[in-house]
């Protein structure tokens, strides 16, 4: 406890930004759960290196991070929130379903939208109870069906990313995996030369 207090401590009174990044990323190198809070509140600052190393902190902290990042999710800054997002998405538990189907559907923030879009693919849906998988991966199609309409090309790219997941993953019932691959079909001539490659690739994956 007393080593948590003294890298935390070397966190809040860091004095510029290399020494904060070099905190962070002691703190984070020790995993400990009582340095959560603190590697959560630094996705706030205005340091990106230290924001990433905070991140990847996290994400070494796997489950234990879940709930806090959840619970601090900051409405008012979408840097941050953009942060704690992809750390969740990356985590993959699936106790943040709700939250990344609402980032990825409403958040105003562009970033926050895709990393929640590429997240909702890689869930680990085995965690949950059998009976509520496809209910819980029914909600992540239609979300990132409606997300792969949206107008602005790298929306609907990672839209793409995160379908391409559902559809291969053996937990999807076969009618939603039919559906991906049927609107991976109507999206093959998009306009956008990159989300079109992104389609093709994804076809060609799920083909293999």
């Amino acid at each position: 406890m007393e080593k948590a207090k003294e890298l935390i401590s070397a966190v809040k009174q860091a004095d510029d930004p290399e020494s904060l990044v070099a905190a962070v990323n002691a703190l984070a190198a020790e995993r400990l759960e009582a340095g959560i809070s603190t590697l959560i509140e630094v996705l706030k600052y205005n340091n990106p290196g230290a924001a990433l190393a905070a991140v990847a902190g996290l994400i070494q902290m796997g489950e234990s991070a879940v709930i806090p990042l959840i619970e601090h999710l900051d409405d008012y800054d979408y840097g941050a929130r953009a942060y704690a997002i992809r750390a969740l998405a990356t985590i993959a538990d699936p106790r943040a379903l709700d939250v990344l189907l609402t980032a990825a559907a409403t958040d105003f923030a562009p970033s926050v939208r895709r990393a929640a879009a590429k997240g909702l693919g890689n869930l680990r849906w085995n965690q949950l109870p059998a009976e509520q998988i496809p209910d819980a991966q029914g909600k992540a199609v239609q979300t990132l069906l409606q997300v792969s309409l949206h107008p602005d090309w790298d929306m609907r790219y990672a839209a793409i990313v995160g379908l391409q997941a559902l559809a291969t993953s053996e937990t999807t019932p076969q009618t939603a995996s039919s559906q991906i691959w049927e609107h991976f079909q109507q999206m093959s001539q998009d306009s956008d030369p990159a989300v079109a490659a992104r389609v093709q690739l994804a076809v060609a994956v799920g083909n293999r």
